[in-house]
């Protein structure tokens, strides 16, 4: 008889990811901050995905068709796609999931990316039935849109998360708890297998995935975490693979020792401090706005603050969007003494004195490198104008449920972060009807040329009515842009396939690790 041999054990390719703070809810259409988006990619596939050049591709959808001279787009499935749980995935699936973002009964965040559709304002502002959205399933397999005017940047709309279906009976089940463990179904190439809250987020490969036999990864594991310092540590120790970001103390450091794992590359994030308009003394006093952006030395903040891992921001649009040239403040290339005297004035201008300073709460969510900044902003309007900020740091979801849900705020740290690679994804967060429009700023000259632009089908007036809408929000300035972001990841050497690009967008799918 033959001797049985033993065949060597394949070690599982398990994937550890620092994600930054825990992610708030794991529904797509609920879904916020980017510790959640970046999971949501993994669980749930949109009907396109972003390659690494920024560009949309086929994801759920093996392709599209335009007609109606741009206004009509028809995505064909893939066939035989499949709910994590094995059941059928259809176009209905699709349509039903665009339904409930512009829904105002879910309230999405980011329901105003589907502003482009017919009927999706008035549903969201209530004035039609979450039906009436110009999407519909034409049998099993196919998903048409009908768009208010041409939209060329609807196929990288369509990656966003928001944009994701979600599976109908969970959501009847459970109604906003359906995104738990045991109740999650997506249709991703990973599903949901544990959420220790401030622990980790397990996933697992999804065998029903249509391109399961092409997926390395078995698990992912995301490990949340509001220290960055404590996220490095565990990378140093190879409990992680991968970082959410670095500590900016120690980039020079990191940048001798680690430097073939330190990843930097443009990215498209705004880091700002947002105003509240809707409470005194600061809505009413575009001069003293000015002058609290005035006196800030951004380059002071990126060179010593940031160890040179960002770009001082003057507008509200980065650099790097496909076919826009960015505005910028009109003090931004004055020389600081000119911006200071000039601070000094409106400071004066708007009532106060040495005897009778301005007193503002500044507000951050709990971070080393926001308390950083914070104290050195603090510190620029101390010394120039007097002023006397009140540092306050909050854990993020009770930080964001009082700048965003109560505005119970003056002054609060905030970032956004492309969700495509087109202006409006900047422009249309000033909004007045936009849900991610914390500061309260209403504008309807600033709301006339975004929908002017959303109309507009010569790609150089647009931009021109684009150009105009950011001069007008950088004149009353209901926020100070800081900095534009770099993403900075630490990668191991032996994770394959991560490429940087401009979204900072990384599939699961995508990844392996290389055998040990």
């Amino acid at each position: 008889m033959l001797a049985m041999l033993a065949l060597p054990v394949q070690a599982e390719q398990v994937l550890r990811i620092g994600n930054g703070p825990e992610p708030e809810s794991l529904d797509p259409q609920r879904m916020s901050s980017v510790s959640a988006l970046n999971i949501a990619r993994d669980l749930y596939e949109g009907l396109t995905r972003i390659g690494p050049d920024g560009r949309a591709l086929p994801a759920a959808a093996q392709g599209w068709q335009v007609g109606d001279g741009g206004r009509r787009y028809t995505f064909q499935l893939r066939p035989g796609l499949r709910w994590s749980n094995g059941e059928p995935l259809t176009a209905e699936d699709f349509a039903a999931g665009l339904r409930r973002l512009v829904d105002p009964r879910t309230g999405a965040p980011f329901a105003q990316l589907l502003s482009c559709i017919v009927n999706a304002q008035a549903i969201s502002e209530g004035r039609a039935r979450p039906e009436q959205l110009a999407v519909w399933a034409l049998g099993p397999s196919q998903v048409q849109i009908l768009l208010r005017a041409p939209t060329p940047y609807l196929p990288s709309l369509l990656a966003h998360p928001a944009s994701f279906p979600t599976y109908r009976p969970a959501l009847a089940r459970y109604g906003r708890e359906f995104a738990r463990p045991g109740r999650l179904v997506g249709n991703g190439a990973f599903r949901l297998d544990q959420w220790v809250v401030q622990g980790q987020i397990e996933l697992v490969r999804n065998p029903h995935y249509w391109d399961d036999d092409r997926t390395a990864l078995d698990r992912i594991r995301y490990v949340p975490s509001d220290d960055v310092a404590a996220e490095l540590k565990r990378y140093r120790a190879g409990e992680l693979d991968v970082t959410s970001e670095i500590p900016l103390v120690q980039a020079p450091q990191l940048r001798a020792r680690l430097g073939d794992e330190l990843h930097v590359a443009t990215y498209l994030g705004s880091y700002f401090y947002g105003f509240n308009m809707e409470r005194a003394p600061l809505a009413a006093q575009p001069g003293l706005r000015r002058a609290l952006a005035m006196v800030i030395d951004r380059e002071l903040i990126v060179a010593k603050v940031m160890n040179g891992l960002a770009r001082p921001a003057y507008g509200w649009v980065p650099p790097g969007v496909s076919g826009y040239a960015p505005q910028s403040v009109d003090w931004a290339a004055w020389p600081m003494a000119r911006r200071l005297a000039e601070a000094r004035r409106l400071y004066a201008a708007a009532g106060y004195t040495p005897a009778h300073p301005l007193r503002v709460e500044l507000r951050y969510n709990t971070h080393d490198d926001h308390k950083r900044i914070a104290t050195v902003v603090a510190a620029m309007w101390k010394q120039t104008l007097g002023v006397e900020a009140t540092l306050i740091h909050e854990e993020n979801k009770v930080f964001l449920a009082k700048r965003r849900l109560r505005r119970e705020t003056q002054i609060f740290r905030a970032a956004w972060i492309g969700d495509y690679d087109d202006t409006s994804s900047f422009l249309d967060v000033l909004a007045s009807d936009n849900g991610r429009n914390d500061t309260g700023w209403r504008d309807p000259q600033y709301d006339a040329l975004l929908a002017a632009a959303a109309t507009e089908a010569d790609p150089a007036r647009r931009a021109g009515l684009l150009a105009e809408a950011e001069r007008r929000a950088l004149d009353a300035l209901p926020v100070i842009p800081i900095y534009w972001y770099v993403s900075k990841h630490l990668v191991k050497p032996y994770v394959r396939g991560w490429r940087d690009n401009l979204l900072d967008y990384h599939y699961g799918k995508d990844l392996s690790l290389a055998p040990g």
